[in-house]
């Protein structure tokens, strides 16, 4: 059986429309926890605060209506080919990832809220190692949607 059996055309514009969205919300992902490492070495009050209007800008703007759209074409992809995939482990190890990513991403404003306060936010190296976490999941996630191992 091929991901296509029985599916509507309108099902692959909502699969089009979540993968543009996943696309923007992965690049915040990606960039705002680099835009924490130099935010959080930043030596002068100047220097920070740009960072913080970066960080805010970059959240508001891209990564919340970005992951608000890719949750709303996922689920609603899934609502699509619920009869096709409803007891696939693959899918639920996905969601579960997806619902980790969620997390992570309000984990984001907690850390975004402490630098723009001056408050003591994680150190370099914690920073460094948890802008390496979307990266992983994203991995995890290509291979669950395209190779469905179980």
């Amino acid at each position: 059986m091929t991901d296509y059996v029985a599916l509507s055309a309108g099902y692959l514009w909502i699969k089009a429309a979540h993968l543009i969205a996943m696309v923007c919300w992965f690049a915040g992902l990606f960039y705002l926890p680099r835009l924490f490492v130099y935010h959080r070495a930043a030596a002068d009050p100047i220097g920070r605060e740009r960072f913080a209007v970066m960080e805010s800008r970059l959240f508001r703007i891209i990564m919340n209506p970005a992951m608000v759209a890719t949750l709303v074409f996922g689920i609603w992809a899934l609502v699509e080919t619920w009869q096709v995939y409803r007891t696939a482990a693959w899918l639920w190890t996905k969601v579960a990832l997806v619902v980790l990513l969620v997390g992570y991403h309000h984990y984001c404003i907690r850390i975004m809220r402490t630098l723009a306060a001056g408050d003591r936010a994680p150190g370099e190296k914690f920073l460094r190692l948890f802008n390496e976490i979307p990266t992983a999941v994203l991995i995890a996630v290509i291979v669950l949607a395209v190779v469905k191992p179980f």
